[in-house]
């Protein structure tokens, strides 16, 4: 008997793309089931992710239609990553593999029968890796792949080019269970579980329709919630940062004896105030860098939820939670 797969699909203000998405999604399932790949109660799980627009009244129309599609309905707005989470911890209980993907149809759908091919073949975590970067626009094409190779560089294990597109089996969703920090990264969280993976490519569309849900502003504070959630190497570089204005004072110091000794009258206006820009903006920068630190530790020591489910849409009933 073949396993039952779920594809959580996070949704944010996505009424103009939703009944494409649908469309695309069931026709794949079908195919897979009708093939004998995944078995009969595999579904399609959208969550509303405090959606202002018709999001949530068009996932419940869908259910209604087809029990192929359910959904998650979370209490307000917890962000895409929140979301994701939320989907995959209520697929797990349900399904044997768990495949995420964006509402967007940029991420291939074709590249799920793929993924569920290296999961029978024995993997926990199939990652979809983009195989180009054709459509991106200059900036973006420079300032995505450096976010990868700065996150490595900062000691935070992340795929190459993989977003959230992945699939993980029911075992590598209950590890998963067991990482409980508020400031979530998934895509360095997911690497941490372990097990046997492997990757697929593809190639990543255009937008279907709407607007992008990450403008710059948001994937730079993406980047900052990534590096400061997985690494502590910023606050070492303030460490060694530190010794190294501490050891330049000193030899500026023993230079300034020596001229003194030799009867040479410094002025040093200019080099003084310098200095002191400098350092002050070090001490700034550094206390930045430890604060944003502090700030994380304060909210994981709050341990709020990370979300609240209003309401699940499941085979044929309406169920609150």
């Amino acid at each position: 008997m073949a396993d039952v797969l779920y594809i959580v699909v996070p949704c944010y203000n996505e009424e103009a793309v939703l009944p494409e998405t649908a469309r695309r999604l069931r026709e794949k399932l079908e195919r897979l089931m009708a093939a004998g790949k995944i078995g009969e109660k595999s579904r399609v799980l959208f969550v509303n992710d405090g959606s202002r627009d018709a999001t949530w009244d068009l996932i419940t129309a869908l259910h209604r239609e087809c029990s192929l599609f359910s959904g998650v309905d979370l209490s307000r707005n917890r962000g895409h990553q929140n979301a994701l989470l939320a989907g995959l911890m209520t697929a797990r209980e349900r399904c044997d593999m768990a495949i995420s993907m964006d509402a967007d149809l940029q991420d291939d759908i074709d590249a799920v029968d793929a993924m569920v091919e290296e999961y029978y073949a024995g993997c926990d975590i199939v990652y979809g890796v983009r195989s180009a970067r054709k459509k991106d626009s200059f900036f973006k094409r420079v300032t995505a792949e450096g976010f990868y190779r700065l996150m490595n560089a900062l000691g935070a294990e992340t795929v190459f080019n993989h977003a959230d597109y992945r699939l993980m089996s029911r075992r590598a969703l209950e590890g998963l269970a067991e990482f409980r920090e508020v400031n979530l990264f998934l895509r360095g969280i997911v690497p941490m579980i372990g097990y046997r993976t492997a990757t697929v490519e593809y190639e990543r569309g255009a937008r279907f329709a709407g607007e992008s849900k990450y403008p710059l502003k948001k994937m730079i504070s993406f980047a900052l919630e990534g590096i400061t959630s997985l690494s502590v190497k910023p606050i070492r570089m303030i460490t060694a940062l530190g010794f190294l204005v501490f050891f330049i004072s000193i030899a500026m110091l023993l230079y300034s004896v020596v001229r003194w000794a030799m009867g040479e009258t410094i002025l040093g206006w200019a080099s003084l105030v310098c200095s002191v820009w400098a350092i002050g903006g070090l001490i700034l920068l550094s206390l930045g860098v430890i604060g944003e630190y502090i700030g994380k530790i304060y909210l994981e020591s709050k341990a709020r939820p990370r979300f609240l489910i209003r309401e699940v849409l499941e085979d044929g009933d309406e169920k609150t939670a």
